[in-house]
């Protein structure tokens, strides 16, 4: 099985273009087939060299690998021209000087149904000649047959007058050389696959075969995925939320996470599962099980699953990952972040629960590296006089505690004694330790909390809460 991802680098890679990326690369690795990476430049004035970057750039970060490529289609250019050349040759292909007011005419004169046929002219744009009966059967893995009558199809226009190739006719013949078996892309690409198809046959009929010595010349098995909608069912958009890879990266989404979900979207694991490492959808993954109903791509989904992948990880994985999406972020320097190496992973341990993505953790635990927060509203709430009597009587508690160790259970206990002899409810005392630490009313568990940061510094941030403003 040889199977090709194809983008084309106008821009960011999108959401629809990753899962197609994705079920390309499953049921390469789920077979052992190869992958083909091609980026189909052709369009000169959106195709630049940044934007191929952000696509491969991407692709690495989702962690899909490629086999053969990155292969440029305008590279290929004189593999183009000669295969042109050979249909004209053959009388398989003609070049027309016709113009798009021209193919109205004729529609208006012979029915908007009837294909254009143009007259044969020494110069102008090259058209592929459609055979005047008969069809071309589109065979969908997916979708099933889907029948184009010759009679309604234009002889399309596949090179520009000065001889470089449009999208269909280099896509076809970059198929044909690259022996793919099977193309697999989205559900808006079928109409464009009988005007392939009748290149690869034009190409085939006038003797051309693949560029690999050997390869057999064959006509690929195609498979055209469901649209994605948005949760409202309406074809996905910005307006639904993040729409490429890069929003979903800068959004502090985990790779896994991410590969879990796309795959999920137009098709289903054997036992309906919903958490899958990549592992069980290379085995699990085939095309019987892709839906031809369209997907729906939903956030909130992502986000929850995004948790669950987050929370499997070690500790010291994830401190990792929180590490590198601080510092591309910008939002932490190293030094804050390097100081204390372990407090990194402590820290990592005790947010996870209450995280679903990267991006949540430093407005959760970054006081632990850059001290408490300013919130006024939070002070004024949790610190005013009972509350600091309460909050002075827990350092006196935690200054005692556990000797020499000071660990989460020691400061739990020492607490729980001021609870006792005060008669005070948890969240009275534990709010203004919260916000003496954190600056803030929200943060890992307290007890965790003040462990990690250690009594000196714990008793240093309550003395600074207490110290008169």
């Amino acid at each position: 099985m040889r199977l090709r991802f194809a983008p084309s680098p106008t821009g960011a890679l999108h959401i629809g273009g990753a899962r197609t990326a994705l079920f390309n690369w499953l049921l390469a690795r789920h077979a052992g087939g190869a992958l083909v990476l091609r980026i189909e430049d052709t369009d000169r004035e959106r195709s630049t060299p940044e934007n191929v970057e952000q696509i491969l750039d991407a692709l690495r970060w989702l962690e899909l690998d490629w086999d053969e490529g990155p292969i440029l289609q305008s590279a290929r250019s004189e593999r183009h021209r000669e295969v042109l050349e050979r249909l004209l040759h053959s009388g398989r292909a003609y070049r027309s000087s016709a113009t798009a007011e021209d193919v109205q005419e004729y529609k208006r004169r012979h029915g908007a149904e009837r294909g254009f046929r143009g007259a044969e002219e020494r110069s102008g744009a090259v058209r592929l000649r459609v055979p005047e009966e008969g069809a071309t059967v589109v065979h969908d893995a997916i979708r099933g047959e889907t029948s184009f009558e010759h009679v309604h199809l234009d002889d399309p226009v596949i090179a520009r007058a000065d001889g470089s190739a449009l999208y269909n006719f280099a896509v076809a013949i970059d198929d044909l050389d690259a022996a793919i078996t099977h193309v697999v892309r989205g559900e808006d690409h079928l109409s464009n696959t009988p005007k392939q198809l009748l290149v690869l046959e034009a190409a085939l009929a006038a003797g051309i075969r693949p560029l690999p010595a050997g390869a057999e010349p064959s006509l690929p098995v195609y498979a055209h995925l469901p649209l994605l909608h948005g949760p409202d069912g309406r074809k996905l958009s910005k307006r639904h939320g993040a729409a490429s890879v890069q929003e979903l990266r800068h959004a502090g989404y985990l790779p896994s996470a991410v590969r879990n979900y796309l795959a999920l979207l137009g098709w289903g694991a054997t036992d309906d599962a919903t958490v899958l490492s990549t592992e069980a959808l290379i085995e699990q993954f085939s095309l019987e099980r892709v839906s031809r109903s369209p997907a729906r791509f939903d956030e909130t989904k992502l986000r929850w699953l995004d948790g669950v992948h987050l929370r499997e990880l070690p500790a010291q994985e994830l401190a990792r990952r929180l590490e590198q999406f601080i510092g591309e972020a910008g939002l932490a320097s190293e030094a804050q972040l390097s100081a204390d190496p372990q407090r990194l992973v402590g820290a990592a341990r005790i947010s996870r629960e209450k995280m679903q993505t990267l991006a949540e953790f430093w407005p959760l635990a970054g006081f632990f590296f850059t001290g408490p927060v300013e919130d006024p509203s939070a002070r004024e709430r949790w610190l005013d006089e009972r509350g600091r009597a309460l909050l002075a009587q827990a350092r006196d508690a935690l200054a005692l505690a556990g000797a020499p160790d000071f660990d989460e259970p020691a400061v739990e206990a020492a607490l729980a004694e001021v609870l006792e002899r005060t008669g005070a409810k948890a969240r009275d005392l534990y709010q203004p330790l919260r916000v003496a630490i954190a600056g803030r009313a929200v943060s890992p568990g307290i007890f965790e909390s003040v462990a990690l940061l250690g009594r000196e510094e714990t008793l240093a941030r309550v003395d600074a809460a207490l110290a008169p403003r």
